[in-house]
């Protein structure tokens, strides 16, 4: 518990788009919320701390501030990720492996070094963003894919093997959000995309982050090991 005796939350890659909507909202919900960002320009309003999820000599460092200033971690949102899309045929070992290493290995990292913290409150939150892709695909994002994909197995492994101290791990999967990134897809390709969706438009990242809301509040206290879509419909069944 931080010294107002809230709960500390973490958001890795916090600094813009869903990750900063998502520490809003846990700010909003009363948390006490710490952001780490690799480059650029920290949020105000927040706590935030440089890590590279990629390091692991990064990530303790991190830690080793934030227990230190602000207290134990109790709510972990493993959020930070990269994207190098490219078809399959002319996806080079580095594009595959270091997509891998930042979303899957690198939430993992967090993960990791967050346990410590958490078992010894017995009690605790871990929520791993994923994505829709994760379930359904996604032409000329294999490396992204299989990245989110493999988020749900490792959450589900961390829920088995920590759920008797009290630690929940859970998956969030977004599906197509309004961020900067999709701002810059052409109208016509923005119309295509909002079609196939049954609700018929992209998420605000205000809509993911009232989800990872709920899942680091009380109220979801029995949910553990759940693949959580926040995705308009656009995977249901996976």
């Amino acid at each position: 518990m931080s010294e107002q005796g809230r709960s500390v939350a973490l958001v890795t890659g916090g600094n813009r788009g869903i990750g900063l909507a998502i520490a809003a909202a846990l700010k909003a919900s009363g948390h006490d919320v710490v952001v780490t960002y690799r480059s650029g320009t920290p949020p105000t309003g927040f706590n935030c701390v440089i890590m590279d999820v990629t390091s692991t000599q990064s990530v303790d460092a991190a830690f080793a501030e934030i227990e230190d200033k602000w207290g134990t971690p109790e709510i972990i949102v493993a959020n930070a990720g990269i994207t190098k899309d490219g078809l399959v045929m002319r996806m080079s070992d580095e594009d595959f492996e270091n997509v891998l290493d930042a979303n899957l290995t690198g939430a993992f990292r967090v993960a990791r070094r967050a346990t410590k913290g958490l078992l010894k409150l017995k009690r605790g939150r871990l929520i791993f963003i994923g994505s829709v892709v994760g379930g359904v695909g996604a032409a000329g994002q294999v490396n992204y894919s299989a990245s989110k994909a493999g988020l749900l197995g490792m959450a589900r492994s961390f829920a088995r093997e920590l759920g008797s101290r009290g630690i929940t791990a859970n998956v969030i999967a977004p599906g197509f959000v309004e961020t900067d990134m999709t701002a810059a897809l052409d109208d016509k390709r923005r119309g295509e995309i909002a079609s196939s969706v049954p609700l018929g438009r992209f998420s605000t990242p205000e809509e993911i982050g009232n989800v990872v809301s709920f899942i680091a509040s009380t109220q979801a206290s029995y949910i553990t090991g759940a693949l959580i879509p926040v995705d308009g419909g656009l995977g249901m069944g996976h």
